[in-house]
């Protein structure tokens, strides 16, 4: 009886009564989700600390899913051999986590993640998945292993008439503008008494005639550029060039070298670590390194 007569002396009836100062938790989880479709992974994951009610938008399958590059299923089948296997009881927030997290491939002479900030696919070809002109040859090349390479592996050359250092990949990048650069040194770089110090002893020859680098694609597209090896001890980041994946339906194979092939001269002293293949505009941010 009194429930009834409160309900006929609330004109609103059952209907809740709107908090007298609305904040943001009060904003419904499915418009909160809508609005972080627009953000970028780190203004979402920023956003979802505010409260419960964003925390819980911010794992919405669909907020991630338009994080994820849009042939992520082909991509996980490439790197770990199947989509089940791989993304069995995950989320996609998980899923994403997950590709963000380098992984090897190819008997772990690649690795490819994508970058915590924008979801664009990042891949690294290490000196063991090169093919280097007298490799096998400890006159010439030799492994040296050093905590300054993703792979904990570099490529050292001591001296050779001839110097060319290429490879390919097969792969189902996302559509969007690449470019490619080798992660090279002049000198050889070790630690003494906790410093890092740079042994030039056998750098030379680097400063005769220009090294050229080159990329081909499978659907025609090429580029060269040149330039010569300076600034012993320092690791940097060559470009090679850019190419353009138009679609990501299939994979895109890239051919791409390194040589220097004047025989007049022999060069030595060249540390060659790995090759990285990465959105084109991340371009000015290696050229800081």
């Amino acid at each position: 009886m009194g429930s009834s007569l409160s309900f006929f002396l609330n004109p609103r009836g059952s209907v809740p009564v709107p908090p007298a100062n609305p904040g943001l938790g009060d904003l419904p989880e499915s418009c909160v989700a809508s609005v972080m479709v627009y953000l970028n992974p780190s203004e979402i994951c920023s956003l979802s600390m505010l409260n419960r009610g964003f925390r819980a938008a911010s794992s919405a399958d669909f907020v991630w899913e338009s994080k994820l590059p849009i042939n992520y299923e082909l991509l996980i089948d490439r790197v770990f051999g199947g989509v089940d296997d791989f993304s069995n009881n995950l989320c996609k927030r998980d899923i994403y986590a997950r590709l963000c997290r380098p992984s090897y491939f190819d008997g772990g002479s690649k690795k490819v993640w994508l970058d915590k900030g924008t979801g664009r696919v990042c891949l690294s070809i290490s000196a063991n998945g090169l093919a280097i002109t007298g490799i096998d040859d400890r006159r010439y090349w030799s492994r040296i292993e050093t905590d300054e390479s993703r792979f904990q592996s570099i490529a050292y050359l001591q001296q050779i008439w001839w110097v060319e250092v290429g490879g390919e990949v097969d792969f189902p990048f996302p559509a969007g503008s690449y470019s490619i650069f080798y992660r090279l040194q002049v000198g050889r770089s070790s630690r003494r008494f906790g410093r890092r110090i740079c042994n030039s002893e056998h750098v030379h020859g680097w400063d005769k005639k220009p090294v050229q680098f080159q990329l081909s694609t499978s659907d025609g597209q090429q580029a060269t550029t040149q330039c010569y090896m300076k600034e012993p001890g320092k690791w940097k980041y060559h470009h090679v060039g850019d190419f353009t994946v138009t679609g990501s339906a299939a994979n895109t194979k890239v051919k791409f070298s390194m040589t220097q092939i004047d025989c007049t001269h022999t060069k030595g002293g060249l540390c060659v670590d790995s090759v990285l293949i990465c959105p084109s505009e991340f371009t000015e941010r290696l050229k800081r390194f």
